[in-house]
């Protein structure tokens, strides 16, 4: 694999992973009835969006060996 082309695993990786992890822990203002006023009910109270972003790469830099050790074998064959 390229440099290029384990940029491109990486970054799709990332995003996948992110959405994935997106929901993870997330709790709605309604569900303690801590509405700020002028906001969504629905609208998360504490995101933690960097710590999700940090699990997304943690997981994009997994895949991505992955897919390094993988392919090669592949295209080999």
């Amino acid at each position: 694999m390229t440099i290029a082309g384990g940029i491109i695993v990486f970054v799709l990786a990332w995003w996948i992973c992110f959405f994935m992890v997106l929901p993870i822990g997330v709790k709605g203002q309604w569900e303690d009835d801590s509405t700020t006023p002028g906001t969504e009910e629905a609208a998360p109270k504490n995101p933690m969006l960097a710590k999700k972003a940090l699990w997304a790469a943690g997981g994009a830099v997994v895949v991505t060996v992955v897919a390094a050790l993988v392919i090669p074998l592949l295209l080999a064959q």
